[in-house]
């Protein structure tokens, strides 16, 4: 369903009791909302959530803003190496203002709220700045934007920008399936086919280089978040994989120590990906975080 957000048309999953404590579940960059593999929703509807899935804007069936043109990705890019500022169509800060938006629509005043790799960004903003709308907070495979933090390697920040080798259907998918390949975690390797089929029902629901590209601007534009950090007052769980070659482990360990109070799941052989074999682990960490909300 779509909902009305932040001024934009936002598409939603809800599932789970209508009564029962909100989850909301914030994806990544290009990433649409069913990239929350299904197996991690249903354990966390079992465990008694109510679970939200919005699209991010400018991906999946939220409003695209093609309107906004298509910026240079790659000037932006350099800027950022550079320290100097980027301009962006549109901020992190706006995509939780949207996530905040969401909540309003759906009559929620407050979330457990969980975020993957940009989702991990757009949920620092939206617990930074909207503290009343995070009861809690995991952050998965993600980063506080520190300049100090190390780098992917330069093969993995061609991959990200790099497009198919052609304009079909299959080039998409094999592109898909590459990017995976490449940031996926070394020890969980994904069954062949399972991957193929939700990397090709992802194209088939929605494909928007454009989007994706105003969003990785984004990224680069929004920088370092560490001053940020300290405004965060909701209990906190940081699950971030030991061979994570996208945002490499030290990201995690520095959220850990720039967030009051926050606990650390760091997961030997987990890259940058969701592992069916990790996906009870995540669910218990997001539910035993919650609690902890619930304890205080």
């Amino acid at each position: 369903m779509k909902v009305r957000a932040n001024g934009l048309d936002i598409e939603v999953e809800d599932e789970g009791p209508r009564d029962g404590p909100v989850v909301l579940l914030i994806m990544g960059l290009s990433m649409q909302l069913t990239a929350w593999p299904p197996e991690l929703v249903a354990d966390l509807v079992g465990r008694g959530f109510r679970v939200i899935r919005p699209d991010n804007r400018d991906i999946g069936l939220s409003t695209h803003l093609h309107h906004l043109g298509l910026p240079n990705v790659g000037l932006a890019v350099l800027r950022h190496m550079l320290h100097l500022p980027v301009r962006a169509p549109y901020g992190i800060g706006d995509m939780a203002a949207d996530c905040a938006g969401v909540l309003d629509a759906l009559g929620v005043s407050a979330a457990h709220v969980c975020g993957a790799s940009m989702g991990g960004m757009v949920a620092q903003h939206l617990a930074a700045r909207h503290p009343r709308r995070v009861l809690s907070l995991t952050l998965l495979m993600t980063s506080s934007g520190a300049r100090q933090l190390p780098q992917p390697a330069l093969r993995i920040r061609r991959a990200l920008v790099a497009r198919p080798s052609g304009t079909g259907f299959d080039d998409w998918v094999a592109h898909g399936i590459r990017l995976f390949g490449l940031i996926g975690s070394p020890a969980y390797p994904p069954d062949p086919q399972r991957l193929r089929e939700r990397v090709a029902a992802s194209m088939r629901r929605s494909v928007n280089p454009a989007g994706s590209a105003r969003q990785l601007v984004a990224i680069a534009a929004d920088g370092d978040r560490s001053a940020m950090l300290a405004d965060i007052q909701a209990p906190t769980l940081v699950i971030h994989g030991r061979a994570d070659p996208l945002i490499p482990l030290a990201a995690g360990e520095d959220l850990v120590r720039r967030i009051k109070g926050a606990r650390a799941d760091f997961i030997d052989g987990m890259g940058h990906d969701l592992p069916l074999e990790l996906l009870p682990r995540f669910a218990a960490g997001i539910a035993d975080n919650a609690a902890r909300r619930n304890a205080s």
